[in-house]
């Protein structure tokens, strides 16, 4: 296991190994990516076979690619799959033919609204090919005839997906999803990997109370092959987050579960409230990442969705300029905290019953008023033992005591622990 350092950093130094591997919706790059993060975590990986049944999908077949250019009539790579995996239209039959640039041009995606950026393009479910340039580079080629070279293959082969379990002190688990089927994007979908990876160690430290599994899948097809192969065993997830977009600059978003009012939608939203970070709370939408496969309607699994900016909120999304610059230690170590913050409030929201029920119990004589002494914040912590009390009823959780007592959780939860201690309430 790589050694600890500061999270930030480290996490970038780990977008930083991936970046220029070539993943896919299956195939050798998505391989390589998941060596890197077992270097960091112990990963179980399933390979599941082309042709297989995952729900209303089929697995595909695999594509792998070792080279593919364009190249001028002088040999001069104008288009060069080596220099970013981006340049070439993902999942490509292969291809080997010289031909005028006029019939080349159908196959070359660019943006001409950007014109110094690459596109990232992909024809999963259709035979096809092509390249990805800057529309500046497309402006300067001259007329003539191009080499044009694609090194791929597409047969039969596997999806790759894999697992890591942080065992808990229960079996009801934790869902955290991150998708792993894009190329040389540093922000989408790079960052939301190493955040899960470092939040995955981070767990693994403590002593949590639900046992959190993490999935690195491909989008949509990774998330359905793993619903479709877990049918049996999916009512164990109580709590889910799909990490993605975890390195940019702008403010977070939640994005609610199908539910909308699931536990972990009320404690994202408490915890982002609570620390006054500029952030969004958004309503669920069938669209985005892979939360949308986890709830839905079959399943409805209570899965929200964090990121920075949201899915296509920003210019760079999708593009050549969502690289290493895009993405920062800051940003990503912010994501992390919000992470740990939100679990830390999932792991203790308990629920208590008053074993002194009728009447206020007396404090004093159980030596919890003498346990407040020259404590800066006795008086909220009296005003949380008082609630705790008030609303242990079988029927309200301690985040259910923070809302509605204005305090904040960890003031809640530490009354909680002195109450217990006590005697006074039992989970």
């Amino acid at each position: 296991m790589a050694p600890m350092t500061e999270p930030g950093e480290e996490m970038y130094a780990l977008v930083e190994r991936m970046y220029p591997l070539c993943r896919s919706i299956t195939g050798d790059g998505v391989r390589a990516t998941l060596r890197i993060v077992d270097e960091y975590i112990p990963l179980h990986v399933h390979e599941v076979p082309t042709g297989t049944q995952v729900l209303d999908w089929t697995v595909p077949k695999e594509w792998n690619i070792r080279d593919a250019y364009v190249a001028d009539a002088d040999g001069r790579r104008v288009v060069d799959f080596a220099a970013s995996s981006l340049h070439v239209l993902g999942y490509s039959v292969p291809v080997s033919a010289t031909m005028p640039l006029a019939e080349l041009r159908p196959h070359l995606h660019t943006l001409p609204e950007q014109p110094s950026w690459v596109p990232y393009r992909t024809s999963y479910y259709r035979p096809e090919w092509g390249f990805c340039l800057a529309q500046e580079t497309l402006d300067a080629l001259p007329e003539g005839d191009y080499e044009v070279r694609i090194d791929s293959t597409l047969a039969d082969g596997h999806l790759t997906y894999a697992e890591h379990v942080v065992p808990g002190q229960v079996s009801d688990e934790v869902l955290v999803s991150c998708h792993t089927c894009h190329p040389s994007l540093a922000n989408d979908n790079l960052a939301g990997i190493a955040v899960a990876t470092f939040l995955a160690r981070e767990l693994a430290e403590r002593n949590p109370y639900y046992t959190y599994r993490f999935v690195f899948a491909p989008g949509t097809i990774g998330a359905i092959t793993w619903l479709a192969r877990n049918r049996e065993r999916v009512e164990r997830v109580k709590h889910g987050l799909v990490l993605a977009c975890a390195g940019d600059p702008g403010q977070l978003t939640y994005k609610q579960s199908r539910r909308g009012d699931a536990e972990i939608d009320r404690v994202l939203r408490h915890v982002l409230t609570a620390s006054e970070r500029p952030h969004r709370v958004a309503p669920f939408t069938p669209y985005g990442y892979d939360e949308r496969q986890y709830c839905s309607p079959g399943f409805d699994l209570p899965v929200g969705s964090l990121t920075r900016t949201p899915y296509a909120g920003y210019p760079e999304y999708h593009t050549s300029a969502d690289n290493l610059d895009f993405v920062s230690p800051a940003a990503m170590a912010d994501t992390l905290a919000v992470c740990r913050e939100a679990f830390a409030v999932l792991d203790r929201n308990r629920r208590y019953v008053n074993l002194s029920p009728y009447g206020e119990p007396q404090l004093g004589r159980r030596g919890l008023y003498d346990s407040l002494g020259g404590r800066s914040d006795a008086k909220q912590a009296q005003m949380a033992m008082l609630w705790v009390l008030s609303l242990s009823d079988g029927e309200h959780g301690l985040l259910d005591v923070a809302e509605r007592s204005g305090l904040s959780f960890d003031t809640v939860a530490a009354a909680a622990d002195a109450l217990h201690g006590a005697g006074l309430i039992k989970a």
